[in-house]
């Protein structure tokens, strides 16, 4: 088994973030100061709750970003210098030689055949020396804490995304808002399969609301009265 294969059970959040880098970090933090401007602009007395959820998760997803960097950076750290915790057996009669990262992973080969019990012990105390190197290190870098903050910054930005799709937006800037974030996200979560239909669904609501507020008798696209004009033309068909 080959480091980069073993490496990407490591952080769950950092494989899935790789797309992300730090150019959209740095193109859509500017947004901030364009939609309170427009906010302002559009005469509103009190903030759009929805440009109030969307600065709260933009701060945690600009910090799960900076953990997932030091995380990255820690962890080529740790391999450069101590390596994955492994140990490798040969098998006797075969002479294949196997590489393991887990005691589950040595038991499962060796079983309890008597002539594997020396190799077996052998190759647990190899690979349990080399985690104990691998933890010193790790405890002395931050490693593992790095981690599990990443983890945890990582999940609260996912509950802020949830807390800006179910807000409704009372301007252009918070459908806006809501815009920034499917895009960032969708950057991050490729493999999602429901994302970004719900976030999309509902910028679209909102800009719907919006449009027809402005303009009563413009028929918006995706609202219900294009929807009933469709049903209509389908039944006259």
């Amino acid at each position: 088994m080959a480091d980069s294969d073993h490496s990407t059970s490591l952080s769950f959040v950092t494989r899935r973030r790789l797309l992300a880098g730090t150019a959209i970090a740095a193109l859509t933090w500017p947004f901030q100061a364009k939609a309170q401007e427009a906010e302002l602009q559009a005469g509103h007395d009190s903030p759009d709750p929805a440009l109030l959820a969307w600065r709260e998760w933009k701060t945690a997803a600009l910090r799960t970003e900076a953990l997932c960097h030091k995380q990255q950076r820690l962890e080529t750290k740790l391999v450069r210098e101590i390596g994955f915790p492994r140990t490798t057996l040969r098998l006797p009669g075969s002479g294949e030689t196997l590489e393991f990262f887990s005691p589950e992973d040595i038991e499962a080969i060796c079983g309890s055949a008597p002539e594997m019990a020396d190799l077996c012990t052998k190759a647990k105390a190899e690979l349990a020396e080399h985690q104990a190197r691998w933890d010193v290190v790790d405890e002395q870098i931050g490693y593992s804490a790095t981690k599990q903050a990443e983890v945890e910054a990582g999940e609260r930005e996912q509950e802020l995304v949830e807390a800006l799709t179910a807000t409704p937006a009372t301007s252009l800037a918070g459908v806006a808002g809501k815009l920034d974030m499917i895009f960032h996200e969708g950057t991050i979560w490729e493999d999602d399969t429901e994302f970004p239909q719900p976030q999309i669904r509902s910028a679209l609501r909102d800009l719907i609301r919006l449009g027809q507020a402005i303009e009563p008798n413009v028929v918006m696209p995706g609202g219900d009265r294009e929807a009933a004009q469709a049903r209509r033309s389908r039944s006259e068909a």
